[in-house]
């Protein structure tokens, strides 16, 4: 999805991947010249080749440099990416450190089919599901899909529709839950890259651009994010041991308090048997 790795279940996989070809083919056509390649027999020859067991990038590319060496390893290991239901095998990445990549094919590592007909309604319903209200821009953001106007539109029966302070309507499943605003939100760490903040295409509903900009000087390498209220707080990292989450806004000790507490607890699943668990909070200048 949007050509970026997503940790998603056997299931979705099958449903998802063809569904997401178009978003896959635009990208290829814009960054790769394919011209005079025998794009099928490539696609067979590294098909047998990562389903035989899975490989590395650099494995794929010298067996095509191999097998086809008059054209440019990258641009043919590049369509197999984006032609080729690739999946990356366990382990990854484990607890604390990654190891190589190495891929096979969905249809291999699963022992299932693509689905032939997967119906992009039930998941444009199920993504208003997780993230609605929201607009049909917002559903491009998360897909990269273009014409999702007619998939809503289509749907709109099933639907239920909103008006947000701009005017811009939002639609939502009729018996979604939508909690009071008075509702706490408590604080919550979020990976990097967590489709929570990057499935819409209106990223003012939970961060100011004025925020975002402070938050982009944060030096290092940035974990995640941290949330409270509802609302991006803050970023967090891992310096030597201490939890330190960057903050651009005043806020209150309670506030301040919560998200240290949050911290810590998320500090005793990394550093298990560490000793006691070091957060500190940083207010950016």
């Amino acid at each position: 999805m949007r050509s970026t790795i997503h940790l998603v279940s056997a299931d979705d996989c099958l449903i998802l991947r063809p569904l997401m070809q178009p978003v896959l083919d635009a990208e290829l056509s814009r960054y790769r010249d394919l011209t005079g390649v025998d794009v099928d027999a490539v696609l067979a020859f590294a098909r047998r080749l990562v389903d035989e067991r899975p490989r590395s990038a650099g494995e794929l590319r010298a067996a095509l440099t191999e097998r086809f060496p008059k054209h440019d390893p990258g641009d043919l290991a590049y369509a197999c990416r984006n032609l080729l239901a690739f999946v990356q095998v366990p382990p990854r990445g484990v607890w604390g450190r990654t190891s190589q990549v190495t891929s096979t094919t969905a249809e291999s590592w699963l022992g299932r089919q693509l689905a032939e007909n997967p119906s992009l309604d039930e998941v444009v319903l199920r993504y208003f599901g997780a993230f609605g209200p929201a607009s049909v821009a917002d559903i491009t953001t998360w897909s990269r899909l273009t014409g999702l106007r007619e998939v809503v539109e289509r749907l709109r029966p099933r639907l239920r529709t909103f008006r947000n302070e701009r005017g811009r309507e939002l639609f939502d499943l009729p018996d979604a839950p939508r909690p009071d605003p008075e509702t706490p939100a408590p604080p919550r760490f979020l990976p990097e890259y967590d489709n929570a903040l990057l499935s819409h295409a209106d990223r003012s509903r939970f961060v100011s651009d004025e925020q975002r900009r402070a938050l982009s000087r944060v030096e290092g390498r940035i974990h995640g994010t941290v949330l409270s209220d509802g609302f991006v707080f803050g970023v967090w990292q891992q310096r030597e041991g201490t939890l330190v989450v960057s903050h651009a806004s005043r806020a209150a000790k309670r506030v301040l308090d919560t998200v240290a507490a949050e911290g810590r607890r998320l500090l005793r699943v990394f550093a298990a048997g560490a000793g006691a668990p070091d957060v500190r909070l940083e207010r950016i200048d």
